[in-house]
């Protein structure tokens, strides 16, 4: 049986595609695609399967972006692979199985706006994981009070 689980994970790293380091581009996080294991605060408003509202800023768009920072590098076996000033990219992978989700953020201040998406790699359901990692975040940030 434990030979089963190495090989079966041995089996989907490697059909894991490689994710994109760059977060955003043109300032657009990439889309979700059709399986609802992605949520997206850049997916449109009336795909409710993968939208989610994106964090509203209160107050310094800088302060914000650091906050969110701090948040997710104290998320459990969650790392950032890749930052520029506005966007970010961060890998979380899960306890058993090991599967990574990939996170991307941009930060539009002009708007007051991180625009968010948390998708995972490979499989079809995610059992809601994506969207209530963003919503953990989201309620980290209440809680400091840099987003509404």
């Amino acid at each position: 049986m434990k030979f089963k689980i190495i090989l079966f994970s041995v089996i989907m790293t490697m059909m894991s595609p490689t994710p994109t380091k760059a977060s955003a581009i043109n300032g657009k996080l990439p889309i979700c695609g059709n399986s609802p294991n992605c949520v997206s605060s850049q997916a449109e408003i009336h795909d409710k399967q993968h939208y989610v509202l994106p964090f509203e800023i209160k107050g310094n768009p800088r302060q914000a972006w650091a906050e969110l920072k701090k948040a997710m590098i104290k998320q459990p076996r969650m790392v950032i692979t890749h930052e520029t000033h506005i966007t970010l990219h961060a890998e979380a992978t899960s306890l058993v199985f090991r599967f990574v989700d990939d996170i991307n953020v941009l930060l539009d201040a002009d708007a007051e706006l991180i625009h968010i998406r948390s998708a995972s790699r490979v499989g079809h359901s995610d059992f809601g994981v994506n969207r209530k990692r963003i919503e953990a975040l989201r309620a980290e940030l209440r809680k400091v009070g840099v987003v509404d």
